[in-house]
């Protein structure tokens, strides 16, 4: 049997994408997702989606985390199987698709749009209206669930150290949780990092923490407006939000989407 892949990033979250839309990707092979996300071994990425056919909706994105089992939503994973379905014709520059949060609206943003010098994709993210807010953090789910914390010493922080701690600690060790660290250099604009679960280590960026991390920052008022330029490590992204004084409606997440190469393996 011959698998043929397309490989994509967004920000430098990297993802193997399958066109599955006759359903011949068996879900249930943990060990052939581990496999094609191994850097080592596989192809390498943070995480695979597949891309299958939906009665009600453009079409529908499965997505598995790097461990190889089928996760949450992935924002940038989001972003990246809307551009892999506008390049394969399957989509015009809007779409509607299905994703394990629900319904999502994504529009292909061309370069110069807004400034940007890429081909962007805009994903409008769930709403979220439940934010546990304490002196430390801030947590929620914003299509997975987000730990957020505020640091002065992003650039030399232990992410990784401290990021598993919070991940395996008593309440999120069953479950688990995406671990983000945040400092906000001016009110327009904030750098990240992330410990995601499923990887288990640092990636270079993450939709759902950008979008997550940029409502922690409003929730402390650190924000001039509602809208806010993010630096991930792999990338810059953006996200825009309204906000009605308990639910935070309309969320876009904003950034690059690139495809990096075509291949094939005989399984």
């Amino acid at each position: 049997m011959e698998l043929t892949f397309y490989k994509y990033q967004g920000a430098g979250n990297d993802f193997v994408i399958i066109d599955d839309r006759e359903n011949l990707f068996d879900k249930k092979d943990h060990q052939l997702v581990k496999f094609l996300c191994d850097r080592r071994f596989g192809v390498g990425a943070d995480g695979l989606m597949l891309l299958r056919s939906s009665k009600a909706y453009d079409f529908e994105m499965v997505y598995f985390n790097a461990d190889g089992y089928e996760g949450s939503m992935c924002g940038n994973g989001g972003r990246c199987i809307v551009a892999f379905a506008y390049h394969q014709k399957i989509i015009t520059e809007k779409c509607q698709f299905i994703a394990i949060d629900g319904p999502h609206e994504a529009a292909m943003l061309p370069i110069g749009s807004i400034g940007n010098d890429k081909e962007w994709v805009s994903l409008k993210m769930i709403d979220v209206s439940t934010i546990e807010k304490s002196s430390t953090h801030c947590f929620m789910d914003t299509g997975s669930p987000h730990y957020v914390a505020m640091v002065n010493n992003l650039q030399d922080y232990d992410v990784v150290q401290e990021g598993k701690s919070i991940r395996y600690n008593d309440r999120f060790k069953n479950t688990g949780t995406n671990v983000n660290f945040i400092q906000v250099v001016s009110p327009h604009e904030l750098h990240i990092r992330t410990y995601e679960r499923g990887v288990e280590d640092e990636t270079l960026a993450c939709g759902t923490g950008v979008t997550a991390a940029v409502l922690t920052a409003h929730q402390n008022e650190l924000l001039e407006n509602n809208t806010a330029n993010v630096k991930a490590l792999g990338g810059n992204l953006n996200v825009n939000f309204d906000f009605d004084g308990q639910v935070y409606s309309n969320i876009y997440l904003q950034g690059p989407a690139e495809f990096v190469f075509k291949g094939a393996l005989s399984l």
